[in-house]
């Protein structure tokens, strides 16, 4: 297919009628060209004239509708500002339900100081927190945390819980979810995070990033662990997740 026939079928309207699609397609390559390029400048025309219509109400109606937008975007975001986010910070278990309460959306990152992939969860947050000021990351220590551990079942660390108004919504449990190796890219994580609408993602939802090396595949069942005993927790400091 010539690059004109595919700029037709991407920016032409579609005809109203078959006669008009087969006079269209019977046009001479040369002629095409023309044609989109009177068809975008139909379309350009016509929005100009959309809004030369519109009277001094109707745009005044428009321009109160964006900056009240804009208003509502900035409010937001001094809120959550003030509330701790775009910071990785660690937090004690006392003010863990604090935080759910007033973040609609938090990262609590479940650690263990001799797990060395805990560090690797703790590179990849400190990145993510300032892009993301939507949401609110954590991080708290699994062994001086227990009551939270017990009752929001954290069985293996490093875990990342998932809470979305005040409910928890997904965990990543180790690597698993992210190619099961240690050397996974940020992106990779802000699209797994992203499967829990925790975090605005632009890319897509469907497909991991490019990325994700060609070995590497996205398991998105995690198999069952031990429960929790004490203090002792199952590390997924092993590829064989």
């Amino acid at each position: 297919m010539i690059l004109e026939e595919v700029l037709f079928y991407i920016i032409l309207p579609f005809p109203s009628s078959s006669n008009d699609c087969l006079s269209i397609m019977a046009l001479p390559g040369k002629d095409i060209g023309k044609t989109i390029i009177k068809a975008v400048e139909n379309q350009i025309d016509a929005e100009i004239e959309k809004l030369d219509n519109l009277d001094i109400s109707e745009l005044e109606a428009i321009r109160k509708e964006r900056l009240a937008k804009m208003k509502q975007e900035s409010e937001e975001k001094r809120q959550w500002l003030a509330n701790g986010h775009g910071e990785y910070s660690e937090i004690g278990e006392s003010e863990f339900f604090n935080i759910t309460k007033n973040s609609k959306n938090v990262i609590a990152h479940f650690y263990k100081n001799d797990a060395a992939r805990c560090k690797i969860f703790d590179h990849h947050l400190k990145l993510i927190a300032p892009r993301h000021l939507e949401v609110k990351i954590v991080t708290l220590d699994a062994e001086k945390s227990p009551f939270l551990a017990s009752r929001l079942n954290i069985k293996v660390i490093p875990t990342l819980l998932i809470v979305v108004n005040n409910v928890t919504k997904d965990k990543i449990i180790g690597f698993t979810d992210l190619g099961n190796c240690d050397d996974f890219s940020t992106e990779i994580l802000e699209w797994r995070l992203a499967q829990s609408s925790v975090i605005k993602y632009e890319g897509d939802l469907l497909n991991p990033p490019q990325k994700m090396k060609q070995n590497q595949k996205i398991k998105r069942v995690v198999k069952s662990n031990k429960t929790i005993r004490g203090s002792n927790y199952d590390t997924s400091d092993s590829d064989d997740e």
